[in-house]
C-alpha cells in the first residue's frame, strides 16, 4: 500500500438465520430450523464467491447465532470453520454481549477489532444489527431493516477503533436462501 493509498475496511453484517418459534425455553437456547441451516450455507458461498472471508468474525453467544456462523463457515469451504486470508482461519469471538444488543454497543465490539483484520463478520439479532446498518449508512439503509440470514457489507476507510455513525457505506446486500 503506498503512503496516499486508503486502506479499506469491510464490514459484514448478517441476521442470524431462520430460528424456531420461541417456546417455554429461554430464548438464548432457540435453534436453527432445517431452513436457517441451509441458508447459513448460502451465506457462506456467498461470502466466499464474493471474496469476502472473514479475518475476525463476532458472534452472539445465543444458540441460532453459534449455529448461524458454523453453517456459513461450513458453506464458505465445506468443511467446519475455516476462511481469511490464505485460507486461513478467521478469529472467532463469541460475544455474550451482542445478544439483545443497542447499535451503539454492537459498533462498540467492532470498535475493539485489531487494525490489521480486513473483513469482519459479524452475526447478530434484530433489532441491533438492523440499527447498526442505520447507523452507519442512513441514506442506503434497508428501512424495513434486515430479514433472516440477510447479509450487509459496509465499506470504510477508516480503522475499526475510529468507526463512527455514517463513516461505512453500504456496498452490497444478499438475502442469503438454501
Amino acid at each position: 500500500m503506498t503512503d496516499g493509498e486508503a486502506e479499506t475496511r469491510t464490514l459484514v453484517l448478517l441476521r442470524h438465520a431462520k430460528a424456531e418459534q420461541p417456546t417455554t425455553g429461554p430464548d438464548v437456547e432457540r435453534r436453527l430450523t432445517a431452513r436457517g441451516h441451509a441458508d447459513a450455507a448460502a451465506a457462506g458461498a456467498w461470502l466466499t464467491r464474493q471474496g469476502l472471508l472473514p479475518d475476525v468474525v463476532i458472534c452472539s453467544a445465543a444458540r441460532r447465532t453459534r449455529q448461524t456462523w458454523h453453517d456459513v463457515a461450513l458453506g464458505m469451504t465445506g468443511s467446519p470453520p475455516e476462511g481469511g486470508p490464505a485460507g486461513t482461519a478467521p478469529v472467532v469471538r463469541y460475544a455474550a454481549a451482542a445478544y439483545e444488543a443497542h447499535p451503539d454497543d454492537l459498533l462498540d465490539l467492532v470498535r475493539t477489532v485489531e487494525p490489521e483484520a480486513g473483513t469482519v463478520l459479524l452475526v447478530a439479532h434484530n433489532p441491533g444489527v438492523s440499527l447498526l446498518s442505520a447507523l452507519l449508512d442512513p441514506e442506503r439503509a434497508d428501512r424495513e431493516g434486515l430479514r433472516t440470514t440477510d447479509l450487509v457489507v459496509h465499506r470504510a476507510a477508516v480503522p475499526w477503533a475510529e468507526l463512527t455513525p455514517g463513516a461505512a457505506p453500504i456496498i452490497a446486500r444478499h438475502t442469503a436462501r438454501g
